[in-house]
């Protein structure tokens, strides 16, 4: 089996999420919905969502703001065992992510580090 990283991608605004406490609560049991069935089928590595509040290491210093591109940012993430690539996109299109308007999954094979 290969792991995968799940980035999921949202809208951003200044200093904060732009969906609301009341939205992420309403949407938290299509997440453990969808979430459980990963875990129950023995998909499941790891998941978090991550607060806001982030910093960005670059040649050029230490920004102290998280990475927004076109007012998008990653919003949490899941890593996932699959036998490929075409299984976890299957998975993606279910994501509750996708219930927002410029909601997207990003995915990436995690490879083992060689040297």
């Amino acid at each position: 089996m290969k792991e995968y990283l799940l980035l999921f991608w949202n809208d951003t605004g200044e200093g904060k999420y732009l969906v609301s406490a009341e939205k992420m609560q309403e949407n938290m049991a299509a997440w453990q919905n969808w979430i459980g069935n990963l875990a129950l089928n023995g998909h499941l590595i790891a998941t978090k969502p991550i607060t806001w509040e982030g910093s960005m290491v670059s040649n050029k210093g230490i920004k102290q703001q998280p990475a927004i591109k076109e007012k998008q940012m990653v919003t949490g993430y899941l890593i996932c065992k699959a036998k490929e690539l075409e299984e976890v996109q299957t998975w993606a299109k279910t994501c509750p992510i996708l219930a927002y308007e410029n909601g997207f999954t990003e995915i990436r094979e995690i490879t083992a580090f060689e040297m």
